[in-house]
């Protein structure tokens, strides 16, 4: 059975590429926004030009900034930074969703302080909704260009699992399904410090040989706090995690790597994020990450570092000497 209506939260990048997405599959689509004066631009344009600029959004996707707009959603996506999360869903919670409407997380982060996953948040605000997760090698510009992709949709109901594998899936956009949420979300959130890393390698200029080695142990490292997290192991070398791993790592879309290089070009991390006008997520996710290795007491060398140098404790070229002259082991 399919979903009779759509809603998004958040009309960032992601959340206009999949609203562009699902309209495409004929669901009618609801778009909100924060920001009142911006979802008029947008509605007037039919261009989210802040985000999503040079992609044509047709006259009957519907954009609101009322959030009571989404009622009537048996689908609701929330594709916000994982930072608002919390406090969106709460707001979300007033508005009288049904309880047989799905919640699907689009955000990949892990929040600071109580190390919860994003779809542990929106569960705790709606306890009798079936929740889900999607994640995997997706950047929004290349999906709004209808380029081939693939993802992974989680759900603990195999049911519902099914549902948005058929909601998701098209001729460009393929969607796998699994019941591993904690791996997915992880390896989503995860994935995001290992692409700040594989940045500042690149502003340093290190080569390929470096940063592949560099994305190899990401993984090791992914691997080793994400199932002690609660992840299976297979899920970490899939779509989730190798996956993403590899296309945030090298990608010229990727936030994170972007914000990685210019660190490694001696930028300070301030003056970056200044300069941004959407999030990357690998800064608080470091944190957070960090936070939780320390108290599992999980070895976590390139979070460590990223964090020594998000914190300008080290200079970028003092970080990578920390883990060259870690002491030798095993693979």
């Amino acid at each position: 059975m399919s979903f009779a209506h759509v809603g998004i939260v958040g009309s960032g990048s992601w959340g206009t590429a999949l609203a562009l997405l699902l309209h495409g599959q004929k669901l009618p689509v609801t778009l909100w926004g924060h920001d009142p004066e911006q979802v008029a631009r947008v509605a007037a344009a039919r261009e989210n030009a802040a985000y999503l600029p040079g992609v044509a959004l047709p006259e009957s996707l519907r954009f609101e900034a009322e959030l009571e707009s989404l009622a009537g959603c048996d689908l609701v996506l929330l594709a916000v930074p994982s930072k608002a999360m919390r406090e969106m869903v709460a707001r979300l919670s007033t508005i009288g969703l049904g309880a047989d409407a799905v919640l699907l997380s689009c955000t990949k982060g892990v929040e600071r302080g109580s190390g919860w996953r994003m779809s542990q948040i929106v569960s705790e605000s709606f306890p009798q909704n079936p929740v889900a997760v999607l994640s995997g090698p997706s950047h929004a510009e290349e999906v709004a260009q209808r380029r081939p992709t693939a993802v992974v949709v989680g759900c603990a109901d195999a049911a519902i699992n099914q549902r948005l594998q058929q909601a998701f899936s098209t001729a460009f956009f393929r969607a796998y399904t699994s019941d591993d949420l904690p791996g997915i979300e992880l390896g989503g959130a995860l994935k995001n410090i290992f692409a700040l890393a594989a940045g500042v390698s690149d502003g340093l200029g290190l080569g390929d040989n470096s940063k592949a080695a560099l994305v190899t142990r990401s993984l090791a490292e992914m691997v080793r706090l994400g199932t002690a997290l609660g992840g299976r192991r297979e899920t970490f070398h899939g779509l989730g995690g190798l996956g993403d791993l590899m296309v945030t790592c090298f990608s010229r879309h990727s936030r994170n790597r972007a914000v990685g290089e210019r660190l490694g070009r001696g930028e300070a991390l301030g003056s970056i994020i200044a300069s941004m006008n959407m999030v990357a997520e690998g800064v608080p996710t470091t944190y957070s990450a960090s936070e939780c290795a320390r108290r599992l007491g999980v070895e976590t060398p390139i979070i460590d570092q990223i964090r020594i140098l998000l914190d300008g404790e080290a200079r970028p070229q003092e970080t990578l000497g920390a883990l060259l002259s870690r002491e030798p082991k095993a693979e």
